[in-house]
């Protein structure tokens, strides 16, 4: 039974009426109630007409049902008729938010059916409706006669003007249960002006997130496939499942298929990608990995999941059917330059972390089957590493623990002197490194850290490459098993010292350490395969180990020396900075050694007496910030290697350049020095609109390598983007790449697909 209970200025007094079941839903500004919601009733007069059966509430009314709120300036309830008639200045406020305001509402009690007059609607995520009469049928069907549609605020100043965007059509039906809003004889507005009509379209209603049907289209361009068209249709398998289908009409290449699964489940997701295409001319790709293939296709798939909240499994794999497929034709979630097929499993508890992994390459470039880098890329399996960190001191210090490990097995060996080297047939190794650490502060500051360090590895070679390697003149050991051993024995001392001012405060900490060890066994005589890249710079000054991987250790007695500052002045400015040296003083320098990547040579640390390092940065707030590193000439300070980094950032204006110098290193193939200066800025100017900008400059060859521009508007319910990019290659040849994306909130966006769209 409905109760109503009344209280009023002038009068008073209750009335009952019977209410059927009714779901809670949410449709054009009516909202149904559960059975036996009561009425609440307020008015300044309550009026009871026993022979019409009718109660009447005038003035000030204000109505509280099933937790949708009501006002108006005047209701009637019909008890024969059981309709309530609500008029003048009539506002709905839904306990979901949504708001409807209307001239007059006249529905049934249970609000399942009924007519408005001069209907607004503004929904919790701010999409608007508006009709000069609406039709309730049923509780779930409201069709808006001469209505119109968008998701834009009206302007504040001037409210008078039409939105950015909106839809007018005929009528407007919106379907509570299917979830859908179709636009009947539909006119689409710009600014105003309108641009389309459309005789009939289907939307999913705003309520809803994940809807089965078309998504709005994509197009691209370039000149080997031609202008293409992408159409998407989205399937809602489940709440927790989808599949999406993507057709892609290219007028040079024909028809791409492609469809994406995905399932979420409870402590995880997981997604399965497919993607094929039969080209019509395969002549029009200039690079030979595109031409010479005619049917040519991929499957992909990625995913993760918690096995507990300490443990993760996943994994990242794709096969197609030749190396340059996906990122020839963009398909999603697979178009790095480097593809890394991996499975694995971490674990992160407290002070331990697991992390195993089985790996693969794949190297997606142009060239043919059995060239370029792509063949000569290995199977890691697999890699793992353990660390842990004792929670109990050992003779007042910290005790660590680290296990390494990982197995290479490659087709084809790599010894040219430009590309990445690696043996082929199989090498493998496991390292067990523990370290111990204390740090006792005497007085005045000083801090002192006694060092002891201990590692053993174990490694296997099984590879065809016997006797010197050629690219670089070290001799490898013999095929079979092999261990080695290091010992490490240390001391750091630091000595930190403050000065402040009335306005600043700056710390200057002289650092020293000397590390004693006997020689690295077989320096530079077995396989290295993760320990290739390595740059001497500040960050590794003061590392017990420089080398950048386990397949390489340091050996010798090398002591290194520093100074580190940093500073604060007010509260606006933070001041960084380091200098310092490192020196070899007995021994084997472990960087002087060959192996078979060399990868001690021309890094500053083949010399008894290192090259110098240096660091300085300075930071205002959050709006400015630079940085400078560099490495010179232990002798004539000439400058071998060197950064700088300039940032700013303002709601107007974010701008960053850079620069970068590397000398020469006729050992890894660059016979002469290679500088780059770059930078990039977004400029906002009025509230929503920006234009965007970079640009890299290629010093050593003189050559632009890469441009782009863009200009972007973007508010709460519209954004469009125009960009064009443009690179050069090695040999001049330029790519330009333009594209646009339009989005309308609600409705979806459509323009070009290119990977660097973000970046303007």
């Amino acid at each position: 039974m409905l109760g109503i209970a009344a209280t009023a200025v002038l009068g008073s007094g209750s009335v009952t009426t019977p209410v059927h079941a009714q779901t809670v839903q949410s449709v054009a500004g009516l909202t149904g109630v559960e059975d036996d919601s009561p009425l609440l009733l307020q008015a300044d007069e309550l009026v009871y007409d026993r022979d019409r059966q009718t109660v009447a509430a005038v003035g000030g009314v204000q109505v509280d049902y099933g937790g949708t709120r009501m006002v108006a300036d005047r209701l009637v309830y019909n008890q024969m008729t059981r309709r309530l008639v609500a008029i003048g200045n009539v506002e709905i406020l839904q306990p979901d938010g949504t708001r409807a305001t209307a001239d007059e509402f006249d529905v049934t009690d249970d609000f399942r059916e009924g007519f408005v007059n001069a209907l607004r609607i503004v929904t919790p995520d701010e999409t608007r409706f508006a009709a000069e009469s609406a039709v309730r049928e049923r509780g779930e069907v409201t069709t808006f006669n001469n209505g119109i549609y968008t998701a834009c605020a009206p302007c504040e100043e001037h409210p008078e003007k039409p939105p950015i965007w909106q839809i007018k059509a005929q009528r407007i039906i919106w379907n509570g249960t299917e979830k859908t809003v179709r636009f009947e004889n539909a006119s689409f507005e710009f600014l105003g002006v309108p641009l389309a009509s459309l005789p009939v379209f289907t939307t999913a209603d705003p309520t809803v997130k994940r809807k089965t049907g078309f998504l709005a289209p994509s197009f691209r361009y370039s000149d080997e496939t031609g202008f293409g068209a992408s159409i998407p249709y989205f399937i809602a398998l489940a709440p927790n499942a989808d599949l999406r289908l993507t057709g892609t009409g290219m007028t040079r290449q024909g028809f791409l298929g492609e469809a994406e699964f995905r399932h979420r489940l409870t402590n995880g997701m997981y997604s399965l990608q497919i993607a094929g295409i039969h080209q019509m001319a395969p002549g029009a790709f200039s690079t030979p990995q595109d031409s010479s293939n005619t049917n040519r296709g991929m499957i992909g798939t990625k995913g993760r999941f918690e096995v507990n909240p300490r443990w993760t499994f996943g994994w990242d794999v794709l096969a197609q059917t030749d190396k340059n497929f996906s990122r020839t034709y963009e398909i999603k979630g697979f178009t790095d330059r480097v593809q890394r097929n991996d499975i694995y499993l971490t674990g992160l508890n407290d002070r331990n972390f697991f992390d195993l992994h089985a790996m693969s390459f794949d190297v997606q470039e142009s060239d043919a089957d059995g060239s370029g880098r792509d063949a000569l890329q290995p199977w890691v399996l697999p890699t793992f590493d353990y660390n842990t960190i004792s929670d109990y001191p050992l003779a007042g210090g910290e005790l660590s623990f680290n296990v390494n490990a990982r197995g290479i097995w490659r087709d084809d060996e790599d010894q040219t002197a430009s590309a990445t080297h690696g043996l082929d047939g199989q090498n493998t190794r496991i390292t067990a490194d523990t370290e111990w650490r204390r740090t006792v502060v005497a007085p005045g500051g000083l801090a002192i850290t006694p060092i002891l360090a201990a590692r053993g590895d174990f490694l296997t070679l099984d590879t065809d490459t016997t006797g010197p390697y050629s690219a670089t003149g070290a001799s490898l050991t013999g095929n079979g098993s092999d261990s080695r051993w290091m010992a490490t024995a240390g001391v750091e001392v630091r000595w930190p010292v403050l000065f402040t001012t009335a306005q600043s405060s700056h710390v200057i900490e002289p650092i020293g350490q000397i590390f004693v060890r006997p020689d690295e066994t077989d320096a530079g005589m077995f396989a290295n395969e993760d320990a290739q890249s390595f740059v001497f710079d500040t960050t590794n000054l003061f590392e017990r180990d420089k080398f950048s991987g386990y397949d390489r250790v340091e050996g010798g007695t090398r002591a290194n020396l520093g100074v580190r500052y940093t500073g604060a002045v007010g509260d606006d400015i933070a001041l960084y900075g380091m200098f310092g040296q490192s020196y070899h003083l007995a021994g084997m320098n472990s960087f002087a050694a060959p192996d078979m990547v060399n990868a001690g040579a021309d890094s500053g640390l083949e010399t008894d007496v290192s090259d110098f390092v240096g660091m300085a940065g300075a930071s205002y707030q959050d709006t400015f910030s630079t940085a400078v590193r560099g490495r010179f000439d232990e002798k004539t300070f000439d400058v071998r290697r060197a950064e700088a980094e300039l940032a700013y950032t303002s709601h107007a204006l974010v701008a960053s350049a850079g620069y970068a110098y590397i000398d020469a290193q006729p050992t890894y193939g660059f016979a002469t020095e290679r500088q780059e200066v770059n930078g990039s800025a977004t400029l906002r100017f009025e509230e929503f609109w920006r234009v965007s900008g970079n640009a890299t400059y290629d010093i050593t060859n003189r050559r632009l390598a890469r441009t782009g521009i863009g200009l972007a508007y973007d508010d709460e319910c519209f954004a469009i983007g125009l960009h064009w990019l443009q690179t050069r290659d090695n040999t001049n040849v330029k790519t330009n790449t333009f594209g646009f994306r339009i989005a309308l909130r609600t409705l979806g966006d459509f323009g070009t697909d290119i990977n660097d769209s973000s970046n303007y």
